[in-house]
C-alpha cells in the first residue's frame, strides 16, 4: 500500500488544519476586499485587481484544494466590486455562467466522456489495452514513449486527449509502478501542445477564425495563415521535446514528481481499483471492446468538423450497441454504469464552474487590461515577442482562461507589434505558446483538471508535481523568443 494512503485518519486531521488555515486566511482576504472597494476611484481598483488571483493561489497551497479556492477568490472580486450585494452578484453570475452556451457543451462532453470511460472500464475494455500494450511496453521508458505517441495521436481535442489516454495507459503505469502523476505530466504535455502543433483541431480552428477577424489573415485564409506559425510556436515544441527527454531518461524526475514516483501519491480511485471483479463484468476483456469505441470517437469528432459532443455521443450509440451484441450485461446495468461514469466528472466540471465564475469577475475588474496597460510601454520592437510571451502566459496561468486572454490580447499586441516594427509571426507565436502555457500549467484549467481526474490524482497534486517541468518549458521557451526577436 502506498505511505500516502496508508493512513487516512492522518490525512483527514492534515485536511482538517489546512482548511481551518484556509478559514483565517479569508477572513483576511475579505477584510482586503472590503478595503480595496472603499480605495477604488472611479470603478479602478489599480492593484487590487490582483487579489482575486492572489486568493485562488494562496488558498489553493494552504488547503490543497482546488473547488474551494476558486470560489473564494470569485467571491473576493464581487466583495471589490459591490460590498453589499456580492452574494447576490455571485448567485447572478453563476446562473449566468450554467446558462452559457460553452458551459452546457463542457457538461455535456466532459459528463459523456466519463460515461464512454466508465463503459469501457466495466466491459473491461481498457483491461485489455493495457495487457496488449504491455506485451510491446515492458519498461518504463517504453511505456512513457507509447503514452506519449498515443497522446499525439490524438489531436483533434485536448479533452478527448487527456481522457482517452489517460484510461487507456493507468493500468499499465500501475503495473509498472510508474506513478500516477507521472502519467499525468505526459498527458497533460500532449494535449494542448498536440493540438497546436498538429493544426486539424478545436485550438487551430478557433485560432485561425481570431487571424482573420483581427485582420491578419484575409478571410478564408486563416487555416493557412496558421500552418506558417507552427515553426514559432516555441512552448508546444520545447514542452513536447521535454517530455520526451523525461520519457527516455536524459532529464531526471524533479521537484515533487521525486515523492510521487516513490509511492508518496494519493490515488482517488485507489479503492475501486482494489476489487475490480466489484464493478467489472465476468466477462473476458476483449481489445475490440477498447478499440471500436474509441476509434468511433475520434472519426466521428473529425467527420462532424470536429465537434467533440456529436463525437462521442456516437462513440456511446455504437459502445452500448457493441456490448449488447455481446451480452456483456443488459441495457438497464449499461445504463447504470453509463450515469455513474457521468457521476465521476461533477467534481472536475464544479472545477470548470467556479473557473469560468473567476474569469467572469475578473473580467468586470478589467484585469487583463490592466495588466497590459501596465506593461505596454516596455511592449516594443525586439522586446515584444518576450515580453508578450510572459506576460500573456502569467495572464493565462492567473485567470484559467486561455481563448479568452486570445479573444482580448490579439487585437491590442497584433497593432503594437506593426507599429513598433516587431516580428508579427514571432509575436503571434508567443501570443498562442503563452495560451498553451497556460492550459498545461493553471492548476484549475480544464486540461489539468482533466489529466487529473482521468489518472485518478488531484489537480493540486498533478500541478505541483509537473511544476519544474513547465516552468523549465517556459523559460527556455522565453528565452528564444528574447533571443529570436
Amino acid at each position: 500500500m502506498d505511505k500516502a494512503t496508508s493512513h487516512p485518519r492522518g490525512h483527514g486531521l492534515r485536511a482538517d488544519s489546512g482548511l481551518r488555515r484556509g478559514l483565517i486566511f479569508l477572513a483576511v482576504v475579505l477584510v482586503a476586499s472590503l478595503s480595496g472597494h472603499w480605495l477604488a476611484t472611479e470603478g479602478h481598483y489599480g492593484a487590487y485587481v490582483l487579489l482575486p488571483t492572489l486568493v485562488v493561489i494562496s488558498m489553493a497551497l494552504i488547503t490543497q484544494r482546488t473547488l474551494e479556492a476558486l470560489l473564494a477568490g470569485a467571491l473576493s472580486g464581487f466583495l471589490l466590486l459591490s460590498p453589499t450585494t456580492a452574494v447576490q452578484e455571485m448567485a447572478v453570475t453563476g446562473l449566468t455562467v450554467m446558462q452559457d452556451p460553452t458551459m452546457g457543451w463542457i457538461i455535456l462532453v466532459c459528463g459523456l466522456l466519463g460515461s464512454l470511460i466508465g463503459l469501457l472500464q466495466f466491459a473491461r475494455g481498457t483491461e485489455a489495452f493495457s495487457r496488449s500494450a504491455g506485451r510491446y511496453l515492458t519498461t518504463r521508458h517504453g511505456a512513457m514513449l507509447g503514452s506519449t505517441g498515443l497522446g499525439a495521436l490524438i489531436f483533434i481535442d485536448d479533452y478527448l486527449n487527456a481522457m482517452t489516454v489517460s484510461a487507456a495507459m493507468k493500468r499499465l503505469f500501475d503495473k509498472l509502478k510508474i506513478s500516477r502523476s507521472m502519467l499525468a505530466y505526459i498527458v497533460d504535455s500532449t494535449a494542448a501542445p498536440i493540438c497546436l502543433l498538429i493544426p486539424f483541431s478545436t485550438w487551430a480552428i478557433y485560432l485561425a477564425g481570431l487571424l482573420e477577424s483581427n485582420r491578419v489573415a484575409e478571410s478564408g485564409q486563416g487555416f493557412a495563415y496558421y500552418l506558417g506559425l507552427v515553426p514559432y510556436l516555441f512552448y508546444p515544441w520545447v514542452a513536447l521535446a521535454l517530455v520526451l527527454l523525461v520519457a527516455l531518461g536524459v532529464v531526471p524526475v524533479l521537484g515533487r514528481m521525486k515523492a510521487a514516483e516513490r509511492g508518496e501519491e494519493v490515488r482517488l480511485d485507489d479503492d475501486a481499483l482494489a476489487q475490480p471483479e466489484e464493478t467489472c463484468t465476468r466477462r473476458p476483456p476483449r481489445l475490440i471492446n477498447f478499440l471500436l469505441p474509441v476509434a468511433t470517437l475520434l472519426l466521428a469528432t473529425w467527420w462532424f468538423d470536429i465537434d467533440a459532443l456529436i463525437g462521442v455521443g456516437f462513440a456511446l450509440l455504437v459502445t452500448l450497441a457493441l456490448y449488447v451484441a455481446q451480452d456483456i450485461a443488459p441495457l438497464n446495468r449499461l445504463f447504470d454504469e453509463l450515469l455513474a461514469g457521468f457521476q465521476q466528472m461533477l467534481l472536475p466540471l464544479g472545477i470548470v464552474f467556479a473557473a469560468f465564475m473567476l474569469q467572469s469577475v475578473n473580467e468586470s475588474l478589467g484585469l487583463t487590461e490592466t495588466l497590459i496597460g501596465w506593461v505596454e510601454p516596455l511592449m516594443r520592437g525586439a522586446w515584444l515577442p518576450g515580453i508578450t510571451f510572459l506576460v500573456l502566459a502569467g495572464l493565462a496561468f492567473a485567470t484559467g482562461s486561455f481563448w479568452g486572454v486570445y479573444a482580448i490580447a490579439f487585437p491590442i499586441v497584433i497593432p503594437l507589434a506593426q507599429a513598433t516594427d516587431a516580428s508579427l509571426p514571432l509575436t503571434l507565436g508567443a501570443m498562442i505558446s503563452a495560451g498553451a502555457f497556460g492550459s498545461h500549467a493553471c492548476f484549475f484549467g480544464d486540461s489539468t483538471v482533466l489529466s487529473a481526474r482521468g489518472c485518478g490524482i488531484t489537480p493540486m497534486q498533478h500541478a505541483l508535481t509537473q511544476l519544474p517541468y513547465v516552468l523549465l518549458a517556459a523559460g527556455v521557451s522565453a528565452t528564444l523568443f528574447f533571443l529570436l526577436g
